[in-house]
């Protein structure tokens, strides 16, 4: 099989620190985490238990953030022998109750961030859960074969003072023995410090997770990878001080890049993170994709656009769906879109090529590491999938809500304001009859008023029997206005 290339570049400022995946010379991924905002997925709290809700099962544990956070009772763990069924929260928690927990999804949006009291701590190889005692199998390794081989393996090197349990991580199919001891031991060691501060009060963070770019060692970097590009020359030390400690198979392909031109221009990551941030995605076939985020979910919309290259129209339909599939894939990744995303493909009449475009989703989406399902077509014609969701997508770290349109993407007409105005001058005169009425609007409504829409205000003067003057409000956006009453 031919070894697929990647590289993963790494640009730092004091300010924040931006890590892109690229596969074959394409963005894949874009990791962005800011000095003042860090994620705060696998970082460890003592948190207290604030409010226990019986019937959502669930409660709101304050870890010292802005919004408390959210721990359903499924996320709790209880050491339960054989026939014990899963208690009640209401017998589990009460307010006011320390309580360990571990951030399995950053706040999104309105939610706060969700919890969970079994832990686990990741290292290269391995992921360690000290209060369990099986060793679990990565799901992507699916050999039954290489499966019980990588658990007989990891028995045997695990030292008989060993407590908890462990995942074996992909990483570990290619590992050397003494790599996964190494491993063994820094989560050993990682959790002995943990311990060690149980006793703090509440709230307060016992751990936090590794800074973006260590985190490239320990979970980015895989077979596939054949270079590291830094362009920071302190933050390359300190990687490969790790990469010396924890992951010494990566330190070869680990570079300091100290050329003038910045990193990311030589790539031309910056313009692949303007796109990013745009609706439309335009397909070398001429086809395009409009893509809407949304808090419930992201819609992509698939368009033939200009493309007329096949004999016949069903050829055309079925080629353009083939790469917004490769595409959509890409995207979602690129963006970070996670929750439920729902495709809608040109339609075709062809069930053959309804699976063959299906396949070629699944297969583009099998190189993402984030775990993706996908359904098949609908009754409607639509393609329905779910993409696992724990951080921000890429607009919303690198955007905010307009606050001309509110996110809606349009704003009233000029005239429809024009309008609005008139309706709330009679409410005003109903309700209040002063002298005199002054209009404070964006230019474009009083040019309206001065122009098109000077009859009806002239009618309005006359039904009212009161003078109404016009004032521009240069800072006003378009839809903003004021009545003064004189």
């Amino acid at each position: 099989m031919r070894v697929m290339s990647e590289e993963i570049l790494v640009n730092v400022t004091p300010q924040e620190t931006r890590v892109a995946v690229m596969h074959l010379g394409a963005v894949q991924e874009l990791h962005i985490e800011r000095a003042k905002c860090r994620g705060l997925v696998s970082n460890l709290y003592m948190g207290r238990v604030v409010r226990v809700l019986p019937g959502m099962q669930s409660a709101f544990i304050d870890i010292g953030l802005e919004r408390a956070a959210f721990l359903h009772v499924a996320d709790i763990w209880e050491e339960r022998h054989s026939g014990e069924s899963e208690r009640p929260i209401e017998q589990i928690l009460h307010e006011g109750q320390k309580l360990m927990v571990q951030v399995i999804k950053d706040p999104i949006g309105t939610k706060g961030a969700r919890l969970s009291t079994q832990l686990s701590f990741a290292g290269r190889y391995l992921v360690y859960l000290p209060q369990e005692s099986h060793i679990g199998i990565s799901q992507k390794i699916e050999g039954e074969e290489e499966r019980e081989s990588l658990r007989q393996k990891l028995q045997q090197l695990m030292p008989p003072d060993v407590s908890g349990g462990f995942i074996v991580r992909t990483m570990a199919e290619t590992a050397e023995d003494a790599e996964i001891v190494a491993d063994i031991e820094y989560l050993q060691r990682l959790w002995r410090s943990i311990q060690a501060r149980v006793d703090c009060a509440a709230p307060s963070l016992l751990y936090q997770d590794l800074d973006l770019s260590l985190r490239v060692l320990r979970d980015f970097v895989n077979a596939n990878t054949t270079r590291i590009l830094v362009d920071s020359r302190e933050t390359h030390q300190r990687m490969a001080d790790f990469a010396q400690n924890y992951t010494h198979a990566v330190l070869g392909t680990l570079h300091h890049y100290g050329a003038d031109r910045p990193l990311f221009d030589l790539y031309a990551i910056e313009d692949e993170i303007a796109k990013a941030l745009g609706r439309r995605v335009d397909l070398k076939s001429g086809g395009y994709l409009i893509i809407d985020q949304t808090e419930a979910l992201t819609t992509v919309d698939v368009n033939t656009g200009g493309f007329v290259g096949a004999r016949n129209f069903d050829d055309t339909i079925f080629k353009t769906n083939l790469e917004a599939a490769q595409a959509i894939a890409r995207q979602l990744r690129l963006r970070n879109l996670g929750g439920i995303v729902i495709i809608d493909f040109i339609d075709m009449d062809n069930v053959e090529h309804q699976e063959a475009v299906l396949t070629e989703l699944k297969k583009a989406l099998a190189r993402d590491p984030t775990r993706t399902t996908v359904s098949g077509f609908s009754a409607l014609g639509l393609v329905e999938m779910t993409r696992k969701r724990t951080r921000e997508s890429l607009a919303h770290v690198l955007c905010e809500t307009c606050p001309t349109c509110a996110g809606r993407g349009e704003i009233k007409t000029a005239q429809t304001v024009c309008y609005d105005v008139l309706r709330e001058i009679l409410r005003e005169v109903r309700q209040f009859g002063a002298r005199e009425y002054r209009i404070v609007a964006a230019q474009s409504v009083i040019d309206l008023f001065l122009d098109e829409e000077s009859g009806s205000l002239a009618q309005l003067i006359e039904f009212i029997g009161k003078p109404v003057s016009l004032q521009v409000e240069t800072t006003y956006p378009q839809e903003q206005y004021d009545i003064i009453l004189l």
